[in-house]
Protein backbone atom coordinates (compact mmCIF):
# COMPACT_ATOMS: atom_id res chain seq x y z
CA UNK A 1 0.00 0.00 0.00
CA UNK A 2 1.47 3.39 -1.15
CA UNK A 3 0.12 6.69 -0.05
CA UNK A 4 0.93 10.43 0.34
CA UNK A 5 0.87 13.30 2.59
CA UNK A 6 1.48 16.81 3.03
CA UNK A 7 2.85 18.88 5.70
CA UNK A 8 5.58 21.05 7.29
CA UNK A 9 8.69 19.28 8.97
CA UNK A 10 8.24 19.40 12.87
CA UNK A 11 11.31 17.59 14.13
CA UNK A 12 14.00 15.08 13.16
CA UNK A 13 14.97 12.38 14.86
CA UNK A 14 18.54 11.37 15.66
CA UNK A 15 19.72 8.43 13.91
CA UNK A 16 20.16 4.93 15.14
CA UNK A 17 21.67 2.33 14.28
CA UNK A 18 22.70 -1.18 15.47
CA UNK A 19 23.40 -4.78 14.60
CA UNK A 20 20.23 -7.56 13.74
CA UNK A 21 20.10 -11.31 15.43
CA UNK A 22 21.50 -12.17 12.18
CA UNK A 23 24.28 -10.06 12.29
CA UNK A 24 23.46 -7.48 10.03
CA UNK A 25 24.10 -3.98 10.74
CA UNK A 26 20.99 -1.25 10.42
CA UNK A 27 20.55 1.96 10.75
CA UNK A 28 17.43 4.38 10.47
CA UNK A 29 16.18 7.72 11.21
CA UNK A 30 12.55 9.03 12.22
CA UNK A 31 10.75 12.56 11.80
CA UNK A 32 7.70 13.86 12.49
CA UNK A 33 5.71 16.46 9.88
CA UNK A 34 2.50 17.99 10.96
CA UNK A 35 -0.63 17.72 8.14
CA UNK A 36 -2.19 21.18 7.51
CA UNK A 37 -5.72 19.65 7.54
CA UNK A 38 -8.89 21.45 9.71
CA UNK A 39 -7.52 19.09 12.27
CA UNK A 40 -3.67 19.38 11.61
CA UNK A 41 -2.28 15.69 12.80
CA UNK A 42 1.76 14.51 13.83
CA UNK A 43 2.94 11.36 12.06
CA UNK A 44 6.12 10.00 13.14
CA UNK A 45 7.62 8.50 9.45
CA UNK A 46 10.59 6.17 9.29
CA UNK A 47 13.76 5.99 6.74
CA UNK A 48 15.80 2.89 7.04
CA UNK A 49 19.39 2.01 5.12
CA UNK A 50 20.09 4.34 2.81
CA UNK A 51 16.83 5.76 2.49
CA UNK A 52 18.02 7.87 5.20
CA UNK A 53 19.73 10.27 2.96
CA UNK A 54 16.54 11.43 1.84
CA UNK A 55 16.03 13.85 5.25
CA UNK A 56 19.51 15.48 4.25
CA UNK A 57 18.61 19.49 3.75
CA UNK A 58 15.37 19.47 5.58
CA UNK A 59 15.07 21.62 8.30
CA UNK A 60 12.03 22.20 10.60
CA UNK A 61 9.21 24.19 8.97
CA UNK A 62 9.56 22.92 5.71
CA UNK A 63 6.57 22.09 3.59
CA UNK A 64 7.37 18.33 2.54
CA UNK A 65 5.22 16.05 0.61
CA UNK A 66 5.83 12.37 1.89
CA UNK A 67 5.50 8.87 0.02
CA UNK A 68 5.21 6.19 2.30
CA UNK A 69 4.60 2.61 2.96
CA UNK A 70 2.34 1.11 5.68
CA UNK A 71 3.48 -1.78 7.42
CA UNK A 72 2.41 -4.31 10.52
CA UNK A 73 3.48 -7.11 11.58
CA UNK A 74 2.79 -9.32 15.33
CA UNK A 75 5.32 -10.39 17.35
CA UNK A 76 4.40 -12.49 20.27
CA UNK A 77 0.45 -11.77 20.14
CA UNK A 78 1.18 -7.87 19.80
CA UNK A 79 0.85 -5.99 16.73
CA UNK A 80 3.46 -3.01 15.81
CA UNK A 81 2.97 -0.83 12.89
CA UNK A 82 5.77 1.25 10.60
CA UNK A 83 5.22 4.31 8.30
CA UNK A 84 7.99 3.50 6.27
CA UNK A 85 8.99 6.92 3.69
CA UNK A 86 10.59 5.96 0.34
CA UNK A 87 10.07 9.78 -1.24
CA UNK A 88 10.14 13.29 0.24
CA UNK A 89 9.45 15.98 -2.21
CA UNK A 90 10.36 19.46 -0.81
CA UNK A 91 7.09 21.78 -1.73
CA UNK A 92 7.48 24.88 -3.54
CA UNK A 93 6.75 28.11 -1.92
CA UNK A 94 3.42 28.73 -2.55
CA UNK A 95 2.65 32.58 -1.88
CA UNK A 96 5.28 34.49 -3.19
CA UNK A 97 4.67 38.11 -2.32
CA UNK A 98 6.43 40.28 -5.17
CA UNK A 99 6.44 44.05 -3.89
CA UNK A 100 5.31 46.45 -6.65
CA UNK A 101 7.62 49.09 -8.32
CA UNK A 102 7.43 52.31 -6.27
CA UNK A 103 5.15 54.75 -7.60
CA UNK A 104 6.62 58.55 -8.63
CA UNK A 105 5.05 60.99 -10.14
CA UNK A 106 7.28 60.95 -13.49
CA UNK A 107 5.07 57.69 -13.79
CA UNK A 108 1.78 60.20 -14.62
CA UNK A 109 1.61 60.21 -18.42
CA UNK A 110 1.01 63.69 -19.70
CA UNK A 111 -2.32 65.65 -20.16
CA UNK A 112 -3.33 65.88 -23.82
CA UNK A 113 -2.96 69.11 -26.11
CA UNK A 114 -6.47 70.74 -25.87
CA UNK A 115 -6.99 72.48 -29.11
CA UNK A 116 -10.39 73.39 -28.28
CA UNK A 117 -12.62 70.30 -29.74
CA UNK A 118 -13.93 68.38 -26.79
CA UNK A 119 -16.12 66.26 -28.89
CA UNK A 120 -14.93 62.56 -28.85
CA UNK A 121 -15.21 61.85 -32.19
Amino acid sequence: MSLSVKGKVQQILKPESGVSRAGKEWNKQEFVIETEDQYPKKVCFTLFGDKTSLIDGLSDGQEVEVSFNLESREYNGKWFHNINAWKIDKQAAEHITETPPEFRTDDIPPEPEDNGNDLPF
